[in-house]
């Protein structure tokens, strides 16, 4: 968050190891509304809440966004990729932000596929289709391109079975899990043979869904505070006001530096490899 500009807690929301937070600039607190949390388990029977999501919906002027922030199911096995697959629709389907009768001005959206900006993140925990051996030469010479080849998630997408018309940036950062904690190395490299090994995976993952969001920038910060890497994004939003049919929320409103918001870039950010 750029240290020069005031923001404040719009909402916040935390489901066992998942937690979701917006913040919203103080000039545009009072032009918020219709804020409302959905949240869904799909852990062990599909209820247990380590796993899920938490989903917040809001309007900014007149245009809703909707965050949603999920953990879905884990493991490399051959169709875990399914179970991942059944978790979004399932969260798609369960999630919902109810009118509240005399509260509501005009109908909100009541489903996140409804809203006009959506931003979906989190661990989605989608691996690569390699093995242990190939997807580690691969990382070895930075070959994301291959990588990404086999990624589960862009492979499931485009084979239409999960996240039809959402849209991800292009990735030129090593993939984000398995590390070894407070290292820069993969767990991997840390076991020993009989130890069960993690093929490193982009698990992190920032889509969206939409008109009017523009990606600025998609990049992974250095953080070892876990096994993963986490990522970030920055967006340029469209938004419809009263005072003009569309306005744009420019970063030169009250000069806030993309630059600002990013992490520290490390030498692979400038890589082209897709």
């Amino acid at each position: 968050m750029p240290r020069n500009s005031n923001y404040c807690l719009a909402a916040s929301k935390q489901m066992v190891g998942i937690f979701l937070t917006v913040w919203v600039r103080s000039d545009l607190r009072e032009h918020v509304r219709n804020m409302k949390v959905s949240c869904v388990g799909r852990g062990l029977m599909g209820y247990l809440r380590n796993k899920g999501s938490i989903s917040i919906s809001m309007q900014l002027h007149q245009t809703s966004f909707c965050f949603v922030c999920t953990h879905l199911t884990s493991g490399q096995k051959e169709g875990d990729e399914l179970r991942r697959n059944s978790d979004v629709m399932e969260i798609l389907k369960k999630t919902r932000f109810p009118q509240v009768s005399g509260v509501d001005e005009e109908k909100s959206p009541e489903t996140i596929l409804e809203h006009d900006r959506v931003i979906w993140l989190g661990d989605l925990n989608y691996r690569i289709a390699l093995s242990y051996r190939s997807a580690k030469a691969l990382v070895e010479m930075q070959n994301w391109r291959a990588l990404l080849g086999n990624d589960q998630l862009r492979l499931e997408q485009r084979r239409g079975r999960v996240f039809e018309g959402w849209k991800e940036g292009k990735i030129y950062f090593p993939p984000t899990y398995k590390y070894s904690r407070n290292s820069d190395r993969y767990s991997v490299d840390d076991m020993q043979p009989k130890d069960k090994r993690r093929t490193p995976a982009w698990c992190d993952r920032i889509l969206w869904h939409g008109g009017g969001l523009q990606q600025l920038s998609y990049v992974r910060g250095e953080s070892r505070f876990s096994d993963h890497r986490p990522v970030f994004s920055v967006f340029l939003a469209e938004v419809e006001s009263e005072r003009s049919r569309l306005r744009k929320m420019r970063r030169s409103s009250s000069r806030i530096e993309v630059e600002e918001l990013l992490p520290y870039s490390h030498g692979y950010t400038e890589l082209c490899f897709f």
